[in-house]
């Protein structure tokens, strides 16, 4: 890559930091998650998705929902199963496929979760951003995240 071809200092910055920022902030859910006796982020995702669903889904459409690779959603489908937090459905019309949905259960650790996932986004995005900063950078990451699923 020759100099003038190089991005734009500020945009090698911007994606630096973003990509550190996302690192870290994940970093520290994390770790208050775990340290509160709680399961990892990812769980909390895929339970959420499934009570917004309300209804069972097929794995695929967990898997679009949660933007991880098949191998992954199965192997976090089958955690949450064995933990009691989702059950699998069969497909009457597919004798192989399957669906997926919250347990009871699921849904009590979904609400255990939240409060201390709440209260890390409140200390690590809310409190540190300014009147408005919060809903520009949401602006802006979302325009990031429109022009890379047009890229193909």
């Amino acid at each position: 890559m020759t100099r003038s071809d190089a991005p734009a200092p500020d945009t090698i910055a911007a994606w630096t930091r973003l990509v550190v920022a996302s690192r870290v902030l994940l970093d520290r859910v994390e770790a208050r998650l775990k340290a509160e006796g709680l399961p990892p982020l990812g769980w909390y995702d895929a339970l959420w998705e499934l009570e917004r669903a309300d209804a069972a889904l097929r794995p695929f459409e967990l898997q679009e929902r949660l933007l991880l690779p098949q191998y992954g959603t199965s192997r976090l489908l089958e955690r949450l199963v064995q933990a009691g937090l989702v059950e699998r459905l069969p497909v009457e019309e597919d004798g192989r496929g399957q669906r997926v949905r919250i347990t009871p259960a699921g849904r009590e650790m979904r609400g255990r979760i939240w409060p201390v996932y709440a209260g890390e986004l409140r200390a690590l995005v809310e409190a540190p951003l300014r009147d408005g900063e919060a809903a520009a950078l949401a602006a802006s990451l979302g325009r990031l995240i429109v022009a890379a699923r047009r890229v193909t």
